[in-house]
């Protein structure tokens, strides 16, 4: 059929094809994590060398994320189309072609051509989720969904901690701080030549992986990753479902996928913005670069305590709400607190670190949405997973709306955007997931 190999249930794997499975998908998520979270450094990066304002550069993002909602459903359909390991291939080889578009876009400078790569990573990346998460939802005991998520999230994050460090260093030069120092002062000749020479560094890097996201999809499908049915409905489940003919149908699905909206929007704010936080405390983009990784820490020592507490101490709901009401108590410090403080080797107002600490808040939240949204599903599963695969626009939207009240406003008063969706958050963790039927 289509040439896809047979599909098989969970409860038809080894303990070896499963340990395998989660093996394969945890190498996938560090390399997704890889390539988003580097948006952290290039996003000031591009302003400085195309000569942006903030709304401009945190197109980057834009770019980026609108493409999980133009590609989400699609790729429910693709993936049902070709199989699992086949459509998985199509979006790295997606992905690498948004790589190699850099190439072009870095020759010329051009800002718009960079965003056309970026949103081919997007188109990539988006097929990719969208596998990958129902996948390892239902690979193992329901209520150990969350551990397995926070296990991804780890290596996801953990890319996320390189990926800006690696960058700068790849690309970034000591002397850099010096020559920013004095653009502005520059002839228009001598300013165009040096932002050419800083733009073109990431030719050779993008090319790399470029060519290296094309093996990798390739090795991928040939891989022992099993095509797994994801959309088994038990008795109970399809006698609860017979009469349903849309997804529109499921409250706790589709408040969900709003909740997904808001919190990868926070999310997405508190990394991609922290750098920008911290020049406007004085802090250079040398010394600024390591900040996202230390929000990312912060995210994986939630997913560590994820893993040690779920189930065993603490149900995943209850986590969920901890994590969300948390991430509203931090927004309100970063906004009212006060105070500079010597941390780190840094010196900077002390609240920047609850930025940093937003990295905490945000950890669980994924992983507590995603299996009480695609709770009882069943055939519905695939098109809810792209659902919320779309809501990842969220992370398209939400610092654009940032960028502009930063722009109208000030950085630090850009970060009451952050209340509303953690109020959200907490009203799903609290009661919207617990709704089966429209009132």
């Amino acid at each position: 059929m289509n040439g896809i190999t047979q599909k098989i249930t969970v409860d038809q794997l080894t303990r070896k094809q499963t340990i395998i499975s989660i093996l394969l998908i945890g190498v996938m998520f560090f390399i997704f994590g890889f390539v988003s979270w580097i948006n952290a450094i290039l996003i000031p990066y591009f302003k400085i060398a195309c000569e942006l304002t903030s709304f401009q550069a945190y197109l980057v993002a834009f770019a980026f994320y609108i493409a999980y909602f133009v590609m989400s459903v699609p790729s429910s359909y693709l993936l049902k189309s070709v199989g699992f390991k086949k459509g998985m291939m199509y979006g790295f080889w997606a992905m690498s072609l948004g790589a190699f578009i850099f190439l072009p876009a870095a020759m010329l400078r051009k800002y718009e051509i960079f965003l056309l790569g970026l949103f081919m990573i997007g188109i990539g990346l988006a097929i990719l989720q969208t596998a990958a998460n129902p996948y390892i939802t239902i690979l193992g005991d329901k209520e150990r969904a969350a551990q397995r998520i926070s296990i991804m999230g780890i290596c996801n994050k953990a890319a996320g901690i390189l990926s800006p460090i690696i960058f700068a260093a790849v690309v970034l030069r000591p002397t850099d701080t010096a020559m920013f120092a004095e653009l502005s002062s520059m002839t228009d000749v001598a300013r165009n030549a040096a932002l050419d020479e800083l733009i073109r560094r990431v030719i050779d890097p993008y090319m790399a992986l470029g060519i290296f996201l094309f093996v990798l999809g390739y090795l991928v499908y040939r891989s022992p990753l099993p095509e797994i049915d994801t959309e088994r409905e038990t008795g109970g489940v399809a006698e609860a479902n017979a009469s349903k003919t849309s997804i529109f149908q499921f409250p706790h699905l589709i408040l969900g996928a709003v909740a997904i909206f808001m919190h990868v929007g926070t999310q997405v704010i508190a990394i991609d913005t922290i750098i920008s936080y911290a020049d406007s405390m004085g802090i250079g983009l040398l010394e600024a670069k390591v900040f996202p990784s230390y929000t990312l820490f912060c995210t994986i020592c939630g997913y560590l305590l994820g893993i040690a507490a779920i189930p065993r101490f603490i149900s995943q709901v209850n986590a969920l709400r901890i994590c969300t009401i948390l991430g509203t108590i931090f927004t309100l410090f970063i906004i009212f607190a006060n105070g500079t403080i010597h941390f780190l080797g840094h010196t900077a107002d002390i609240s920047i670190w609850f930025v940093v600490l937003l990295g905490l808040a945000n950890s669980l939240v994924w992983a507590g949405i995603w299996p009480l949204a695609l709770d009882d599903l069943g055939r519905f599963t695939k098109l809810g997973a792209s659902v919320l695969i779309m809501m990842l626009c969220g992370n398209a939207i939400m610092p654009v709306v940032y960028g502009l009240l930063a722009d109208m406003y000030d950085v630090r008063s850009a970060y009451w955007i952050l209340i509303p969706c953690y109020l959200y958050l907490v009203y799903y963790a609290v009661h919207g997931h617990k709704l089966r039927r429209w009132s």
